[in-house]
């Protein structure tokens, strides 16, 4: 009998059943990432912002003066892709940074004149684009599905016992 080599060994599936296609898990990270580049391609050619940027803008236009680990913590984005975004749209003009009065290390973010009007150009965008999401569903499996998405979101929450800072983006 032959016996195999280590490079067929390590070729053979250890779990046969395992289908990484059907792991949702991962076919949420793909839909996402899927989704995200859409609309990172849209957001850049009109407005020249990256994702991390937009939804930095985003939170602090809903918000109006906010902290960046709670941006962080909202997005689900670790604090340092807020850190480069706020920083990026700082310099850019669109968000101004100061000392935040009750932490002396801490800062707060807020939207700029000019920041005021990209966020009121993105708004429309991001609910075009979403609309354009939606139209791959009827109105009750739109409902079904945000309403699972939150859900989902909060028994992770609950079965990882941290907030959603620091999640995959």
């Amino acid at each position: 009998m032959k016996r195999k080599s280590k490079t067929e060994e390590a070729a053979t599936p250890a779990l046969p059943d395992f289908r990484l296609e059907e792991f949702l898990p991962y076919r949420l990270s793909v839909a996402a990432n899927r989704v995200s580049r859409m609309f990172a391609h849209r957001y850049s050619q009109a407005f020249g912002l990256t994702i991390p940027e937009w939804r930095v803008l985003a939170v602090v236009g809903r918000l109006g003066t906010i902290s960046p680990s709670a941006v962080g913590e909202m997005t689900a984005m670790d604090k340092v892709k807020v850190s480069r975004a706020a920083a990026s749209l700082v310099t850019r003009g669109l968000l101004k940074q100061a000392q935040d009065p009750n932490d002396g290390r801490g800062r707060l973010l807020s939207l700029t004149r000019k920041g005021v009007g990209v966020h009121n150009g993105v708004v429309p965008l991001a609910k075009e684009l979403e609309g354009s999401l939606s139209d791959g569903l009827n109105k009750q499996e739109w409902a079904v599905l945000n309403k699972a998405l939150v859900k989902l979101t909060e028994h992770v929450i609950g079965i990882d016992g941290v907030s959603i800072e620091g999640g995959p983006d």
